[in-house]
Order: structure tokens, then sequence, then C-alpha cells
């Protein structure tokens, strides 16, 4: 089954590159969708404890859940995420 992840500061499609590559790092059998115009990160479980370590994996790349703050730190890490997305390869 499916988990659907609202985010913020999601901007481009380098910033759902290195989301994918991010996600995919924490665990490489996870399917990852990034859904650019609504803000969604989907992935392929409904294990709690795997959301779990998702949501801090994108807070810790600048793309905290929709019910999480959004600080100026999450701001300016989502930029050099973006920016890294840009330059590298798309999964």
């Amino acid at each position: 089954m499916k988990t659907s992840i609202e985010i913020l500061n999601l901007k481009c499609g380098g910033c759902a590159n290195s989301i994918k590559k991010g996600l995919l790092g924490l665990n490489d059998q996870l399917d990852v969708e990034v859904d650019l115009e609504k803000s969604l990160v989907t992935i392929n479980t409904e294990n709690q404890e795997v959301i779990k370590s998702v949501k801090e994996k994108l807070s810790q790349m600048g793309y905290p859940a929709e019910d999480e703050s959004n600080t100026i730190l999450h701001k300016a890490k989502s930029f050099v995420s973006c920016a890294s997305g840009r330059m590298s390869k798309e999964v």
C-alpha cells in the first residue's frame, strides 16, 4: 500500500531529484514518487517506522511534512538540496 506525505519547500524537478536520491539512500527498496504540483511524496509502505524515518530524512533535507514547522534552516537546506538535484543525473 502507498503512503503520501505532503511536504513544504518543493519547488522544481531538482528538488524532486534530490528527494528521490535521499530517500533511496535511506532505503533502496522504497518506490518513491514526487508530485510537484501537489507537493506530495509517495512511498510504497504503511510501516510506521519507515514513514517516520522518511519524514525525518525529508526534514533533514529541508522538506518538512506539511504539519511540521518550516524554519529558515529548512528553507535554506531545501535551496541547497534543489541546487544539488539540478546538477546531478535524474533518478
